[in-house]
Order: C-alpha cells, then sequence, then structure tokens
C-alpha cells in the first residue's frame, strides 16, 4: 500500500508521489524568535518529526529544512523590552528553542537557515517579482499585486472577497488592494535596515519563507508543514510570490497542517494567563508522555491540553515500558520448558507490523497507529502471565515483540527503557543509609538495591517475613514498589 495524504491544497486524500524517487524534500516553518515557545507551537515540532521518522521507516531519504526568522516587529519590540540588542535576542530565543526541541527529542533538521542570512536572495526575488508586474513600490515599501495572481486563495479554499471579509486587513491606503502584502518595509528610525535599489529596510515575513525553501529545496518541492494557522495568510502568500516568480507551479506538491492546541477548549493568549512554556511542562514531565499527548490525536484535528490528558499519556507509555520489562525479566529469568499462547503472540507479533504500516500510511494516523502497539503490549502481557518456562519458539517471538515495540516507539520518538531513568542515582544517597541498615554490599545505587533484593529473596525463602516487609517498605518509602514473582522479585517504580 502507498502513502495517501491529505493534501491541504485541494482538501483531498491523494497518493504520496515524490518529486525524485525515494528521496521526500521537507520543509517546516520553524519559529520567530523573540520568546520560549509554548506547548501549542510544540505540537507541529513533534508532528512532522514523526512524519519524518516514518517516511524515513519507510525507506525514504528525507531532506528536511526549518528556518528561524531571526528578524520580525516582535523581535524588536522584546529587545526594547529587555533592553538588549535585537540580535542578542534572536540568538538567545534561538539557543533556547534548540535546547526545548533536544529535550522534546525532536531530531534536528539538515538545514537550519536564518532569515538575516538570506537578506541578498530575498532582494533579487523582490527585484524579479517588480520586473514582471507581480509587485509596486510605495515610499520604500514593497507590496507583492494580488490582482497579478489569479490563483490566489487556492490554499485557504476561499475567494479573495471571501478572504477579505474574513481577514484581519492593516487598512492602508497606498495599497492597490487590502490584500496586497509586504514583501519588504521600510525601516523606521532606530530599526536594523539593509540597502535595497528602492531603499533601506528589512524584509517581509513571507518572503524569507520563499526564498529560504527555494534556495535549499529547489521549485517543487514535496512537503510544506506548518500550523493551520499559517494557512492564510502566510502560506498562501508563499505560493502568491513563489509562483509569481517562477512563472510556473506547483511550487508545493503536498501541503500540510496540523490543528490547533488548546487549553480547556480556550485559546492560548496572554490576555487570559493561560500560555504553558514547553520548558515549565517539560520540568513535570517526561518527554515520551508529552509525544505520546502529541501523537495520540490525528496531527490534522484539535488538541485539548489537561493535566488530565498528560496524566493519561504517562499511564499510556507506562503500559508500554511494562510489557517491555515483562518480556525482558521472562526472558533473563524463565527456564528452558513448553509455552501457551504462542499462536496468539505469532498472530500479534505479525499483526502489529501490518496494523502500524496501514495506519501510518494513511495520511499519518498516529493514534491509530498507537493503539496497535498497545494491543501488541497487551498481548505480550498476557503471554508472561500464562507462562513459567519458555521453548526456544517462545524465546524467539518474544525477542520478535521486543524489537517490534521497541522499533515502532521509536518512529515516534518515544524511546522505550527511559522510565526509571535517573530514577535510582537520584536516590542513591538513601540507598546508601539502607545498605548500612541491612549490612548490604554496594558502591552505586544500581547495585545496592539488586543487594537488598537478594537479601529480601533469602528472608522469604527462610520464611523470615518481618525482615522481608520492612525492606519492602523501606524501598517503598523512595518511591521503588518491589513485586514478587515466580522467578524472584523485580522492582519498579511506584
Amino acid at each position: 500500500m502507498s502513502i495517501r495524504v491529505l493534501n491541504t491544497l485541494g482538501r483531498k486524500k491523494e497518493d504520496f508521489i515524490t518529486r525524485e524517487q525515494g528521496k521526500v524534500y521537507m520543509y517546516v516553518c520553524g519559529p520567530t524568535v523573540y520568546n520560549y515557545i509554548h506547548i501549542g507551537n510544540a505540537r507541529c515540532y513533534v508532528v512532522f518529526d514523526a512524519i519524518k521518522r516514518y517516511l524515513i521507516y519507510r525507506g525514504y531519504e528525507v531532506y528536511h529544512v526549518q528556518n528561524f526568522t531571526d528578524i520580525d516587529d516582535k523581535i524588536l519590540k522584546r529587545a526594547q523590552e529587555e533592553g538588549i540588542d535585537w540580535k542578542e535576542v534572536a540568538s538567545k530565543y534561538e539557543r533556547a528553542f534548540i535546547e526545548d526541541m533536544r529535550s522534546l527529542g525532536v531530531s534536528f533538521p539538515d538545514v537550519t537557515p536564518r532569515a538575516t542570512e538570506n537578506i541578498e536572495g530575498m532582494i533579487e526575488m523582490i527585484g524579479k517579482l517588480l520586473e514582471k508586474g507581480h509587485a509596486y513600490v510605495v515610499d520604500g515599501d514593497v507590496y507583492f499585486r494580488v490582482d497579478s495572481f489569479p490563483d490566489y486563495g487556492k490554499l485557504s479554499g476561499r475567494s479573495k472577497e471571501e478572504l477579505m471579509a474574513g481577514a484581519r486587513v492593516e487598512i492602508d491606503e497606498r495599497k492597490e488592494n487590502p490584500l496586497d502584502f509586504a514583501l519588504w518595509k521600510k525601516a523606521k528610525e532606530g530599526e536594523p535596515f539593509w540597502e535595497t535599489p528602492w531603499g533601506k529596510g528589512r524584509p517581509g515575513w513571507h518572503i524569507e519563507c520563499s526564498v529560504m525553501s527555494l534556495k535549499h529545496l529547489g521549485f517543487g518541492f514535496d512537503i510544506h508543514g506548518g500550523g493551520e494557522d499559517l494557512i492564510f495568510p502566510h502560506h498562501e502568500n508563499e505560493i502568491a510570490q513563489s509562483e509569481a516568480y517562477a512563472g510556473k507551479k506547483p511550487f508545493v506538491r503536498y501541503w500540510l497542517h496540523n490543528g490547533l492546541l488548546t487549553i480547556r477548549q480556550e485559546k492560548m493568549a496572554k490576555s487570559v494567563g493561560n500560555i504553558i512554556l514547553l520548558r515549565e511542562l517539560l520540568k513535570k514531565y517526561h518527554p515520551n508522555a508529552l509525544r505520546i499527548f502529541y501523537l495520540s490525536t490525528h496531527y490534522r484535528s484539535p488538541l485539548d491540553f489537561s493535566e488530565e490528558r498528560i496524566v493519561e499519556a504517562v499511564k499510556a507509555w507506562e503500559r508500554l515500558e511494562n510489557a517491555l520489562e515483562n518480556v525482558e525479566f521472562l526472558i533473563e529469568r524463565a527456564p528452558s520448558g513448553p509455552s501457551t499462547g504462542l499462536k496468539e503472540l505469532e498472530e500479534a507479533v505479525g499483526k502489529v507490523k501490518s496494523d502500524f504500516e496501514s495506519s501510518m500510511d494513511d495520511d499519518f494516523n498516529t493514534p491509530r497507529a498507537l493503539a496497535s502497539l498497545f494491543e501488541l503490549a497487551k498481548e505480550v502481557n498476557t503471554f508472561v502471565s500464562l507462562n513459567r518456562s519458555l521453548s526456544s519458539e517462545a524465546r524467539k517471538l518474544l525477542q520478535e515483540a521486543k524489537k517490534r515495540l521497541i522499533d515502532f516507539s521509536l518512529v515516534f520518538g518515544i524511546e522505550l527503557g527511559k522510565y526509571g531513568e535517573g530514577f535510582i542515582e537520584a536516590r542513591e544517597a538513601s540507598l546508601k543509609k539502607l545498605a548500612s541498615k541491612w549490612d548490604v554490599a554496594g558502591e552505586k545505587g544500581e547495585e545496592i538495591l539488586n543487594s537488598l533484593l537478594k537479601k529480601r529473596d533469602e528472608a522469604r525463602r527462610e520464611k523470615n517475613w518481618e525482615v522481608a516487609d520492612s525492606i519492602r517498605s523501606d524501598l517503598l518509602s523512595l518511591g521503588i514498589e518491589v513485586e514478587d514473582t515466580s522467578f524472584g522479585s523485580r522492582w519498579r517504580v511506584s
């Protein structure tokens, strides 16, 4: 089955056919670096990271470009507020964005061009648009002439009249048409500027992405992504200026847009006071849980945030981790012998691949693909609960189940085996006190914990329930839950 995507341009599902066989050229609109990103911004980057990872999984070579808008009204305003140079503002928040993306496990693009590094290309494109009659100059400002581009509105699916009625168009009597948009802005007193044939100034927002995407990906590249709030005017304007400049179409083959995020059904806004920064949320929750939260809803659908939904995502992550731990524990501890439930496990291992791929091939349906992983986890747990010995065939099947859990989770950027990461190290001082109390060996936290579990197992064999229960209670006070199995004790985060 081939991949099918819902192309915003035309609003219908289409077979995904790339410009070059086996290669995907993808551009995702990056941040305007004037502040820390919030959880709504982050959805876009998790979504397109998952799409990129899946395309790589399917054998494509993906060339990914994502820009930084490092000159903008918002950056200049923030520079005034913070009392620092605008370049320092852009550099500060660019670094912060990179830190946040790394914390969230988002793979980095191949190229991250900055707007200020591509001014020459913008001046060249604007000059060509002026020559061809698609733009005009008014007092040092340059505007794109919307009436010169008959296809204007084709991405948003609305006529110019509808766009006028629904848009917040800045009233400027100097414009030929209120929908005409700025390609170049005349410099105001004290603002940064670049020299051009039509005067000193700086670029408009839309021209930046056209120039940077065309420079690195060429005309007619495969995927242009971003939030649905960019469909109009940003992406509509990109199409107009790029196709008018080139004199051909399409500028982009497939337009993909993720839905917006709300908080308890309200749009995030400073005035409401409900903006949640990504870095603040990452202090409370593991990135694996946040990625499950983002990907549990189809990328085109709206997504509502609440602490309850994040807790659900944490529990969903725990289910995957628990299944992996169960497989590893059984493989390590179970003796050789007959196994039951092989047929059901074999079917589950075979089915997860087809279910996962058919879901992702259908416009990157991540919630359905995740459901196939949870179904495998359920079957694995059932198999583990039924068996006290493993045949060679069972061991092989469990290894395959483990591999599929890990590999398919990684397509979503979810690294299993991370649930207790750093947990024992953080409790090492307390574990050393318990080592002294119970007279067990070990220098590091993990060694001490294993020694305590071994001492407890010995106490249980000797039916010294008081010692066994006391060690269990001491560990539970550190958040370490002990589970007794027929193969000995094991621990997990309580």
